[in-house]
């Protein structure tokens, strides 16, 4: 078997309908599964789709474990040679993937590989190929939306449509053989939701791997549909930014890790009194 699909899914059942279906009409040329991971959705009615995809293998878990934990056990049961983490609110749009696993066999060292993605609007999505966040790429993130070609965040120097090594992808759609996955250890399981993604990609680039952002194709992605931007949301995503820079700068760029922490405080309180004076 090629390719694992791995899926974690929280009560989108029409999204993860649509992403089923998406697969199983483009994934041609190559044998696959799909495991979906149910993070204990509280509408039951979701389960309407395990009778209609009885060939997809559901995983139902007892308590929202979070996005990290979810994926590690979904890929524990993965029996293929690549492992595609695919966020369920995504759809494939083509019959290109049987390329993409060409150019992934072909790479030496190869890391991690994520597709380029739009939302339902047609406008690519930039977190589709980032930088590692350091010092200054993390102040224009935070609080500039800096759009010229220059080596930023969000790699603008990159066209959107290339096919170019990159340090970070997005956890929407990363594919990585298993045994590189399980090497480097998996998603680190202290994120429950957030920044996972670019932890697992810095992770995979330290152990010597190389990671590509494949342009050439895109992926539909219906950004957050399974998200509510509310406390929990802010305290999570600034939570799991604040957790990448203590593991990784604290000890190494001491200095550099005060001046990124003050910014996130900074930028959290500012979103905080948004969502407050919004309420």
């Amino acid at each position: 078997m090629k390719v694992s699909v791995i899926i974690v899914h929280y009560q989108v059942p029409g999204f993860l309908k649509n992403c089923i279906f998406s697969i199983q009409e483009n994934f041609l040329g190559f044998d696959y599964e799909i495991i979906v991971v149910d993070n204990h959705s509280p509408d039951p009615s979701w389960k309407a789709l395990m009778d209609e995809f009885p060939q997809v293998h559901f995983v139902l878990l007892d308590e929202n474990l979070g996005f990290s934990k979810a994926n590690n056990l979904g890929v524990k049961q993965a029996k293929a040679e690549y492992v595609y983490i695919l966020n369920p609110d995504t759809e494939i749009e083509g019959d290109y993937f049987k390329e993409v696993l060409d150019f992934a066999d072909s790479q030496d060292a190869l890391g991690a590989v994520g597709l380029r993605m739009h939302n339902a609007k047609g406008l690519f999505l930039p977190e589709s190929k980032r930088s590692v966040p350091a010092l200054v790429n993390s102040f224009e993130k935070l609080f500039t939306k800096l759009s010229n070609d220059s080596k930023t965040y969000y790699r603008n120097d990159i066209d959107e449509t290339d096919i170019a090594e990159v340090d970070i992808m997005t956890g929407a759609n990363l594919l990585m053989k298993k045994t590189v996955y399980e090497e480097v250890g998996g998603f680190d399981e202290r994120y429950f939701m957030y920044g996972e993604d670019i932890d697992l990609c810095y992770t995979i680039l330290q152990r010597g791997y190389k990671n590509y952002y494949y342009g050439r194709y895109a992926i539909l992605h219906h950004k957050g549909e399974s998200t509510i931007k509310d406390g929990l949301y802010l305290s999570r995503f600034f939570g799991a930014m604040d957790l990448f820079i203590k593991k990784y700068y604290r000890r190494q760029q001491p200095f550099q890790y005060i001046i990124m922490r003050l910014g996130l405080k900074l930028k959290h309180n500012i979103e905080k009194r948004k969502l407050k004076n919004n309420s």
